[in-house]
């Protein structure tokens, strides 16, 4: 129902309004209007007061009309809310990793006049809470209970992401000894893999290249990544390089730096398929001061020895788990692991059978020409004399690969020890997850390699914390979807209002899973109320410096 102004011509010629209460009914496909009342002329109810007390009267029928009447008696005014939560826990998280104390020593005789601090923490929670631009992070810092947020604007993050670029080397060896320090870890196993993140410009830079995009991205330019995580997932080590990069070269480069910059003397790497070649090994272990031990991820059909010397030596296989089996298995000097994992090897299975028989019935209906093009066919075909046909002992040889995959090792571990350190390269792989969705560290519209890197290196800042909260969160046996935990935080906020004069801060209920991050990150959560002092009177802020 409303109220509704109907206009109507008086005897003298004179036009009055009159008020109705109308509603609103469908008859059929039509809306029609029925008027519940003709309240009397509008002139006429104001000149008396009775279309006040008639407002007054209905509003007092209404909860919420009469909670804004009562404030506005009593002088209650909501002032400003902002998100609160992720800033709280984060913050805390920040301070004890000991980044905010790196980064004012590496800022410390630059002439910056504002808080670089402030401004990296800003990129790092943005990751996390709200991932954009660096032209939305200068209006989101607005919406975030923070404090020296209020004192930045953009171009302090374009600033900020140029110098982050400059010391990201020196960056990361101070916090590499502090967290050996802060964590007292004992850095005796390291998984790395590599990745890429496209950018949305159309030309090439000396980082920014063309290469093998792994997100199906061919049309943009990229850059490689390659990050380094311990035994427990914490990342250690992050470098960037040109997007045309392959894996075995970012292996070498990742590897050379955790011998030089970080004096890394006696490691176990763990690294995927993509990373070997006896180039590969030949670095690991020919170092004179500091070879590395290694547990490293075999290609089983593009590797001779593999292929036909591994995988057709006959003998029993050790249970790890329900799902995981292994044996040693000795070519010359060289050792491999094979694994085997049962429920892996009856999928393999059934891919190959729904395979063959595509083949048999694409071979029937299409005839051959549709099948020499066509990869997933080639290697199960026989082509002789012009004609194709199915080869079945290429069908029968592929069941050795089922469920299997090998390790090469130059370890006195036992075979089983290999395949689990392996099989922790999901954390790694984890690592890179998080920071392609979670963190995400798109879009990158920057146009230089600088700001794009210091993009970069923000997002790895912003993941130590992600990956903190979440071990934090695992050692109290909290099992609850980041998105959700993130959620719930957000949804605590700070509310000023102003009474009599006065300021005052509210804070929202933690709601769901909210109070396991506050405990988990070590933070009190704010009293529900507290005095701010009087209201200041109204200044003009001066323009933040450059």
């Amino acid at each position: 129902m409303f109220v509704r102004a109907k206009r109507s011509v008086g005897a003298n010629g004179a036009t009055y309004q009159y008020l109705q209460i109308v509603r609103s009914v469908r008859e059929g496909r039509r809306v029609r209007q029925r008027v519940v009342g003709t309240l009397g002329r509008k002139d006429a109810l104001l000149a008396s007061g009775e279309l006040d007390g008639l407002v007054k009267s209905l509003a007092s029928f209404s909860d919420m009309l009469s909670v804004v009447e009562k404030a506005k008696a009593e002088g209650l005014h909501a002032r400003s809310s902002r998100s609160w939560g992720p800033a709280l826990v984060f913050e805390r998280l920040w301070e004890r990793q000991g980044v905010p104390e790196v980064l004012r020593g590496l800022a410390k005789g630059r002439r910056f006049q504002f808080d670089v601090e402030r401004c990296v923490f800003a990129m790092a929670l943005q990751r996390l809470m709200a991932p954009g631009s660096d032209l939305q992070a200068s209006s989101w810092i607005r919406t975030v209970e923070v404090e020296g947020f209020s004192d930045l604007a953009l171009h302090h993050f374009y600033r900020t992401a140029s110098f982050l670029c400059g010391v990201r080397h020196e960056l990361e060896e101070r916090l590499f000894a502090r967290d050996t320090d802060l964590f007292t870890r004992q850095l005796d196993v390291v998984f790395l893999d590599t990745t890429s993140t496209y950018v949305y410009r159309n030309s090439e830079t000396p980082y920014r290249k063309w290469g093998y995009s792994r997100d199906r991205r061919g049309d943009l330019p990229q850059l490689v990544l390659c990050v380094v995580v311990d035994g427990n997932g914490w990342p250690i080590a992050w470098e960037i390089l040109p997007g045309n990069t392959a894996d075995k070269a970012a292996f070498r480069e990742v590897v050379a730096r955790l011998r030089e910059k970080f004096s890394i003397r006696s490691v176990v790497v763990v690294a995927d398929r993509g990373m070997i070649s006896k180039d590969s090994v030949e670095f690991l272990t020919g170092h004179e001061t500091a070879p590395f031990d290694y547990v490293l991820g075999c290609r089983l059909r593009q590797q001779k020895e593999v292929r036909e010397d591994v995988l057709l030596q006959q003998g029993p296989l050790e249970a790890v788990s329900d799902n995981l089996a292994v044996r040693d298995v000795f070519v010359g000097d060289r050792r491999y692991v094979l694994c085997r994992n049962e429920i892996e090897a009856r999928a393999d299975a059934a891919a190959r059978v729904a395979l063959v028989e595509k083949l048999e019935r694409t071979l029937k209906e299409s005839g051959p020409k549709a099948m020499v093009s066509n990869r997933g066919f080639s290697r199960f075909l026989r082509i002789a004399k012009g004609s194709v046909s199915l080869d079945a002992q290429a069908v029968a040889a592929d069941t050795r690969f089922d469920g299997v995959f090998v390790l090469t090792t130059n370890t006195n571990a036992s075979a089983a020890d290999v395949a689990l350190r392996y099989k922790s390269l999901w954390r790694v792989e984890r690592v890179f997850r998080e920071t392609k969705s979670t963190i995400d560290m798109r879009p990158i519209f920057h146009h230089s390699d600088t700001n794009s890197i210091g993009h970069i290196v923000a997002c790895f800042l912003a993941l130590r914390l992600e990956v903190d909260l979440q071990r934090r969160l695992d050692e109290k046996k909290v099992d609850v979807p980041w998105p959700d935990l993130m959620l719930d935080l957000g949804q605590v906020h700070a509310v000023d209002v102003e009474l009599h004069g006065e300021r005052y801060r509210l804070r929202t209920d933690l709601v769901r899973h909210a109070h396991h991050a506050f405990s988990a990150a070590g933070v009190r959560p704010p009293p529900s109320a507290a005095h701010r002092g009087p209201v200041p009177p109204a200044t003009v802020a001066p323009e933040a410096e450059m």
